[in-house]
């Protein structure tokens, strides 16, 4: 049964293939993916997501301009960002915009769905 909708959005096709794996097979989520901006407005568009998990640096749109295309398709659901860049310069940015937290990559597959847990409080 699952937990949700989460969009997960990164133009890493590997990155992609291993979170869904991990958040579908472990977290239980029903992981939509998206390798782009375009992608992720047209994902949220048709079915808006419960969790949105975004990569920071991404050709054309970047995470936080990805966030604020979503913002009106999402509302309140919450925002995570993924990223190699984890000053603590970076997190302020990151979760001034709206972002309920940040996931460090490179990730740990098998952690990764208690990672979304805990950010988003379940």
């Amino acid at each position: 049964m699952s937990r949700g909708r989460l969009l997960l959005v990164d133009d890493d096709d590997d990155i992609r293939a291993i979170a869904r794996m991990s958040l579908t097979r472990i977290g239980g989520w029903e992981v939509v993916p998206a390798a782009s901006a375009d992608e992720a407005e047209a994902a949220a568009r048709h079915a808006p997501p419960a969790v949105v998990l975004l990569d920071v640096m991404m050709p054309d749109v970047d995470g936080p301009a990805t966030l604020e295309r979503l913002r009106p398709l999402i509302g309140d659901a919450p925002v995570i960002f993924l990223t190699a860049k984890t000053q603590s310069s970076d997190l302020e940015r990151l979760t001034s915009l709206g972002a309920v937290g940040v996931i460090a990559k490179p990730f740990d597959p098998m952690g990764l769905p208690k990672e979304v847990d805990a950010l988003i409080g379940s």
